[in-house]
């Protein structure tokens, strides 16, 4: 199967209301163009130099997406381009977003990382770091009016048992529909982002708008 004929497939059985994120890390620009060539505008990195690189030499209609862990002092590198950061789990993250799309007179979107797991490694805010973040940001909308909250993000367990990544799923749907009635201007939470190539249909099942699916399209990762 070609990229393209993948991308077709699993954009046919997505339904209207979930957002795809072609999980484009590792892979040469000449893939990413097939899937552009395709229709896919919305691509995820999970590095920042490489999501640069591949910014600079590919049409500017294309979202990214920074799906991966964030290092603060990495952040100023995409302020500029960025349309989305899925992995904000802490204020301090937050601030420096919030100052960097300042300095490039621009808003950036975030998605707060919910814990979900039942892994050490996975990185995220629990349910009470959550709200208090949520409450810095509304509160303070004069530090932070050049970000915008739109929605949470979770990874579940890495795990074959179904049961276990449903109850994560759906604890993190739990979550998001207690506190997103809570709307500010630079906060609504529209937006939950869960699920991954093998476990996407399930996260959509459970509630989840926004899926990052990589090696279904692309075919295995180049770990680099």
């Amino acid at each position: 199967m070609t990229i393209s004929k993948n991308l077709n497939t699993i954009k046919s059985q997505l339904p209207a209301h979930v957002t795809l994120v072609a999980v484009s890390k590792t892979k040469p620009v000449a893939d990413l163009m097939e899937a552009y060539d395709a229709g896919q505008r919305i691509f995820g990195e999970n590095k920042i130099q490489e999501m640069t690189e591949k910014w600079e030499v590919m049409p500017k209609d294309i979202e990214w997406h920074m799906i991966g862990h964030v290092q603060t002092n990495k952040v100023k590198y995409m302020a500029p381009f960025v349309s989305l950061i899925h992995g904000v789990d802490s204020l301090k993250l937050l601030q420096e977003i919030n100052k960097q799309a300042a300095k490039n007179n621009r808003v950036i979107d975030c998605l707060l990382q919910v814990y979900i797991a039942e892994e050490e490694s996975k990185f995220g805010l629990d349910e009470q770091e959550l709200v208090e973040m949520l409450k810095q940001v509304q509160h303070d909308k004069e530090n932070f009016k050049n970000i915008r909250i739109v929605g949470l993000m979770g990874m579940a367990t890495f795990t074959e048992n179904q049961n276990q990544i449903e109850k994560e799923f759906k604890h993190l749907k739990t979550i998001f529909d207690k506190y997103n009635q809570l709307k500010t201007e630079n906060c609504q939470l529209n937006t939950l982002s869960m699920g991954m190539s093998g476990d996407y249909q399930l996260a959509i099942s459970c509630g989840s708008t926004m899926v990052r699916i990589g090696s279904s399209i692309f075919g295995s990762r180049n770990y680099q």
